[in-house]
């Protein structure tokens, strides 16, 4: 699970990022966070992931005060970001090593969850490339991979789909419905929103920072009887 409580950032005295929000997301579900470019979702997801200090509040991941015991409760987390540009040096069989070995995954163990990722992403003939010379959807699956290698508690991605091809899209869905079916808990942004009308169990809207929506996805369409969910999407912003 993962519990936000009054959680306040800020980046100078003009500009609030994210203001006093709350959201509970429960193990067993996939949880949708809706937005603008710049409302707010990824200095969330990155105050979630400890990347980013929070100013004002609390954060818990699988019942960890993050700010308290950030070593701890990142271990609960497999965290997929925004940009797959890293560690482009490494081949891809190194980089998925040495995440196995952040989170003490190693052995058989690790070799069968490379190969059976690999093999789901069609990743297997990438392997001994350097990722530099991926695509960016190969980048953007290296780092799914590696995010799962340790089959973790709560499931993090930022604009997943971004730069994946539709095959690999339809994978990684499939995955998180597999993750949420296990108990764990998947919260993911997105401003693709037939996406999250078709994968989230519940959403959370946010707007210049605030939380103007959280729920169930029946419950905002029967407020707007007619509309599509973009154009709900559209009115609830406005007046957000």
């Amino acid at each position: 699970m993962i519990k936000i409580q009054n959680v306040t950032k800020s980046y100078n005295k003009s500009k609030v990022a994210v203001d006093n929000i709350n959201l509970e997301i429960e193990a067993g579900e996939i949880f949708g966070f809706i937005g603008h470019n710049g409302a707010g979702k990824t200095t969330t997801i990155k105050m979630i992931t400890g990347i980013e200090t929070i100013d004002s509040g609390d954060i818990f991941v699988g019942g960890v005060n993050i700010a308290a015991n950030p070593l701890l409760a990142k271990q609960k987390i497999g965290f997929v970001p925004d940009s797959p540009d890293m560690y482009l040096k490494l081949k891809g069989i190194e980089y998925l090593k040495f995440m196995g070995s952040v989170y003490g995954v190693s052995g058989a163990i690790l070799k069968e969850k490379i190969i059976e990722l690999s093999r789901r992403f069609e990743m297997e003939q990438a392997l001994k490339d350097k990722i530099e010379s991926y695509s960016h959807g190969m980048r953007q699956k290296i780092i799914i991979i590696g995010a799962l290698l340790h089959s973790p508690e709560v499931f993090i991605l930022d604009e997943p789909m971004t730069g994946l091809d539709p095959r690999a899209a339809f994978t990684l869905k499939e995955i998180m419905k597999e993750e949420a079916n296990k108990g764990k808990t998947v919260f993911f942004s997105t401003h693709v929103l037939e996406v999250a009308e078709k994968l989230c169990d519940r959403i959370a809207m946010i707007n210049k920072g605030k939380i103007i929506f959280c729920g169930h996805l029946d419950e905002l369409k029967s407020r707007y009887i007619g509309l599509t969910l973009e154009e709900i999407f559209m009115e609830v912003t406005a007046n957000g």
